[in-house]
């Protein structure tokens, strides 16, 4: 006797991994209610599964995960719908190493002419075949003694836990003598530059936020930096300097982490400083569903804890050690430290990515630093 296959038959024929796959790319079948929560249309009836990720993996509510405690289709078509959204939301930042015309007559027809030595590095001449003028292209480092090379060598040897008069020291080992002073100066005006182009990148963070508070030293004077971070991806999202730690108030934090988020998290773990409870109702809290959820009851161990903000506060203790006191309030080092933190630092935790990557930010070149300042450089003339 010959079996006939219907639709319905061919559907379920494969593993439950291939039929995930055919969920996922199929419109309509999942619903997102958040990164933690969905919902799976069955494939043979108008039901709707929930699938929920827990700390031990991911649920689901269908016969097939609840008897036999297996990985359903529905299970496979949740977690492949959510690499296919990380892939569609990733961007990639690119070296600028095209020259697209002259500096002086603005024709495309410009060939490289050879290299420029001096005491700082080598500088890369062009020649304009209309114009028959030679010029420099260093995009980001125009009128820069130093090379791009050096500049960004003494950030991340500075920012990777160097002083500043180490860092010129370790520059002399190369051939290039600067004082101490011209580093802080490099790091001082690329840090601000660079500041303005990542604000306005959109991370795909995930839906729960830590913040949390650290004393620092300015100039002998305590001061607290508040800082809000992701607790999925490690990146620091958002930072602000305080004169005092109780009377502070924290809505200017969440706001701006809102704004480079471009929304609310779901949940907001921070300690018992009023400050939070009164910035939260003020910025996150909400009558729509989902209601954003405020835990300040966190405690040294357990699942309440604030370790993820601890280590990232251990950071900013061991820079402001070598640092000896930060100066002044708007100083760039701490902004600068959160974009090395967040596109320049492998973390362990995230299996050798940066923040940044696990948030599909993916920076590309040899020299991120120079792929940062080159597209920040590039941003600001265009804007």
């Amino acid at each position: 006797m010959i079996r006939m296959l219907t639709n319905n038959n061919i559907q379920n024929i494969g593993t439950r991994e291939d039929r995930g796959k055919a969920i996922a790319e199929k419109a309509g079948q999942i619903i997102r209610i958040n990164d933690n929560s969905y919902k799976v249309k069955s494939q043979s009836s108008d039901t709707l599964y929930d699938v929920i990720s827990t700390k031990i993996g991911w649920k689901c509510s269908c016969p097939d995960h609840t008897t036999r405690g297996v990985q359903c289709k529905h299970i496979f078509a949740v977690v492949f719908s959510f690499a296919i959204r990380k892939e569609v939301e990733k961007v990639r930042i690119e070296p600028i190493v095209s020259v697209s015309s002259c500096v002086y007559c603005h024709s495309t027809n410009v060939i490289k002419y050879g290299v420029r030595h001096n005491k700082y590095g080598d500088v890369q001449l062009f020649h304009c075949n209309e114009c028959s003028r030679h010029y420099t292209l260093n995009l980001g480092f125009e009128k820069m003694k130093a090379s791009p090379k050096t500049i960004t060598v003494a950030m991340q040897l500075y920012f990777s836990g160097e002083s500043l008069r180490n860092v010129a020291n370790s520059l002399k080992l190369l051939g290039v003598k600067v004082s101490h002073v011209a580093v802080y100066n490099w790091i001082q005006k690329y840090t601000e530059l660079m500041k303005q182009y990542v604000d306005k990148l959109k991370p795909n963070v995930g839906s729960t936020w830590r913040a949390d508070e650290v004393f620092v030293k300015f100039s002998g004077n305590m001061k607290y930096l508040f800082a809000l971070m992701d607790d999925e991806t490690k990146y620091w999202i958002a930072q602000e300097v305080a004169d005092t730690k109780f009377k502070h108030d924290a809505r200017n934090l969440l706001h701006e982490g809102k704004e480079i988020a471009g929304k609310r998290p779901n949940t907001l773990i921070t300690d018992g400083l009023p400050a939070y409870h009164d910035a939260f109702n003020k910025e996150f809290y909400t009558n729509s569903c989902p209601q954003s959820k405020h835990i300040n009851a966190i405690k040294l161990d357990g699942d309440m804890n604030n370790n993820t903000m601890e280590r990232a506060n251990g950071e900013v203790r061991d820079r402001e050690k070598v640092m000896r006191g930060l100066k002044v309030k708007d100083t760039p080092i701490l902004p600068g430290y959160q974009i090395f933190h967040n596109f320049m630092r492998p973390h362990q935790s995230l299996k050798g990515k940066t923040p940044a990557e696990a948030c599909g930010i993916e920076v590309i070149g040899e020299n991120k630093w120079i792929t940062l300042i080159q597209n920040a450089s590039q941003s600001k003339v265009v804007n």
